[in-house]
């Protein structure tokens, strides 16, 4: 019960914390401020560069959600970050990952409307999309991930491309998250198969709500999936899970999630599902296993 409710406490407390400038112990961290956008709520922006990034280069582009957690624990109300630029810095230099730029995406007080798939919502009797509306904060509110990804895909991906020394094409543009972050991670791979080659979803949020476990929220999900999964030959996907405080409700949705990639024609060539034993849903945990998705999209 402890993991659940510092669990709830990330999720109503992490967009509104003071933002500060977050460091990188490696590479450089380029922040902007309040990033502003036609479709959503202006955003703080971290772009890190790898050591040794230069203009005559180019390089892949990750996408992360939640920007916050990614790079400096000090800035965080739990005191815990993915360690990005560490991990990544040590890949690169043992020649496991391609250097690549990340672009962290933050957060806002809107995380979890933005963050929810609306196809999949879409796909629920309307008894059950009242009840989920109360759990994502707003009796009223519709999920708006359409909007956020519109501004990904069209305004902060341009601005990227612009301002960096960027591989622009599919098969060089990734997205990552865990959580909710795993399913607009999913969405946005689904939605926009012609712009992101890859994404890593980890923990992913398949009961879609915080208070309760609830298999038919799941099912709009894996109803989605089935009429939106795009090509195997040129997308690839990693999901995880763990087992201990929230990721204990996850596994049984994705065996259902792996059983459609698999119907797709997803092989161990595009996709990879991986459980950890005793591994709990927080920052912590995912900087623990970052490698492996970072190895599957930013391969050699």
């Amino acid at each position: 019960m402890y993991k659940l409710l510092a669990f709830l406490a990330f999720l109503f407390l992490s967009s509104s914390i003071k933002a500060q400038k977050p460091a990188a112990s490696v590479g450089k961290l380029v922040h902007y401020d309040k990033f502003t956008s036609r479709h959503v709520a202006p955003r703080n922006i971290d772009v890190w560069l790898p050591e040794g990034y230069s203009p005559r280069k180019k390089y892949p582009v990750l996408y992360m959600h939640d920007g916050q957690m990614l790079f400096d624990s000090s800035i965080n109300w739990n005191r815990q970050e993915w360690s990005v630029d560490e991990t990544l810095s040590r890949l690169i230099a043992g020649r496991k990952v391609r250097p690549c730029i990340v672009v962290g995406i933050w957060n806002t007080p809107d995380r979890r409307v933005e963050y929810y798939p609306a196809k999949a919502f879409a796909l629920l009797p309307p008894a059950l999309q009242d009840t989920l509306r109360k759990d994502l904060g707003d009796p009223a509110a519709q999920p708006r991930s359409d909007a956020y990804l519109r501004f990904i895909v069209e305004e902060l991906k341009p601005f990227i491309d612009s301002a960096y020394s960027t591989k622009k094409d599919r098969g060089n543009t990734f997205i990552m998250g865990s959580s909710m972050g795993g399913l607009i991670s999913m969405y946005a791979i689904c939605e926009y198969p012609e712009v992101f080659g890859g994404a890593a979803c980890l923990s992913t949020h398949w009961p879609g709500s915080v208070f309760r476990n609830d298999p038919n929220i799941a099912a709009g999900f894996i109803a989605y999936l089935e009429q939106h999964l795009p090509d195997p030959v040129t997308h690839r996907f990693y999901f995880d899970y763990g087992t201990a405080t929230l990721d204990a409700w996850y596994e049984p949705y994705q065996k259902a999630v792996d059983k459609r990639m698999a119907q797709r024609g997803y092989t161990a060539k595009n996709w990879i599902t991986l459980r950890f034993e005793g591994e709990e849903h927080s920052e912590r945990a995912w900087g623990k296993r970052l490698e492996k998705p970072l190895r599957k999209m930013v391969k050699k």
